[in-house]
């Protein structure tokens, strides 16, 4: 039930080659700040900045589910996507205005 070693060299190879890649593409995704084509993620700062509100206003927001959020590595994040529909169903339409300037998206 052994392996030789330079069976186990080989795969070993092949392994650090796939964690390499799957790391790559792990620090692509971290640092990018799209999710979807076209869709924008926006930290706690950036959101709260936007809509000029405290941090707890935001955590409010989430823990009564009005406000979707992602968590990526114990950070919270929001698409730009789904600040439209909160903002357009919650806040008046100078906001919305303000908030798609900023983004620089433009609503579908």
């Amino acid at each position: 039930m052994y392996i030789e070693k330079s069976e186990f060299t080989l795969w070993m190879e092949k392994l650090s080659e796939k964690l390499d890649k799957i790391g790559k593409s792990l620090k692509e995704l971290c640092n990018s700040s799209e999710v979807m084509k076209d869709d924008k993620l926006l930290d706690n700062q950036d959101l709260a900045f936007l809509l000029k509100v405290s941090y707890h206003t935001l955590q409010r927001h989430r823990s009564n589910k009005v406000l979707p959020y992602i968590i990526i590595g114990h950070k919270t994040y929001y698409r730009a996507s789904d600040i439209r529909s909160f903002v357009t169903d919650n806040f008046d339409c100078q906001i919305l205005e303000r908030f798609n300037k900023e983004t620089k998206i433009t609503p579908q």
